[in-house]
C-alpha cells in the first residue's frame, strides 16, 4: 500500500521521479512562462492574453513530458497541473514586469511598493 505523501505527489505529477515534473514543468515550462508574460507586459498587452499563451504552453510541456520521460500526451488532469503552474509563472512575470513599467515610466506619479506592486506619490 502506498503511502499518503506518495499518492498525494502522484496527483500532481506522473513520472517515476519528482525531479523530472520540477525539471520539464517548473524550470524549462515555468521559465518560458515567466518570459511570456513579460513579453505580453512589455508590448502594454492585457493580461487575458497570458492566460491563452499559457494554455499553449501547457501543451508544449505536456509534449516534453511525453516525448522525452513517456508520460502521457493526452491527458487532462496532467495538462491541468501543469497550466495552472504555468499560469502562476505566467501572470507572475506580467505582473513583475507591468510593476517595473509603471515605476519607470511614470516616475514622477509612482513609486514601488514592493516587488509586484506600485503606489501613487504621496503629495
Amino acid at each position: 500500500m502506498e503511502s499518503e505523501a506518495t499518492s498525494v505527489l502522484h496527483l500532481i505529477y506522473e513520472e517515476n521521479s519528482f525531479w523530472i515534473f520540477i525539471l520539464v514543468t517548473l524550470v524549462l515550462g515555468g521559465g518560458a512562462a515567466w518570459l511570456t508574460g513579460r513579453a505580453v507586459a512589455g508590448t502594454w498587452r492585457p493580461a487575458w492574453q497570458v492566460f491563452v499563451y499559457c494554455l499553449i504552453l501547457g501543451g508544449a510541456v505536456r509534449f516534453i513530458h511525453f516525448a522525452l520521460f513517456g508520460g502521457t500526451l493526452i491527458s487532462g488532469h496532467y495538462y491541468l497541473v501543469d497550466t495552472v503552474v504555468l499560469m502562476a509563472f505566467g501572470f507572475l512575470g506580467f505582473r513583475a514586469a507591468r510593476v517595473s513599467q509603471m515605476i519607470t515610466h511614470y516616475r514622477w506619479i509612482n513609486e514601488a511598493d514592493g516587488p509586484l506592486r506600485w503606489r501613487r506619490r504621496g503629495p
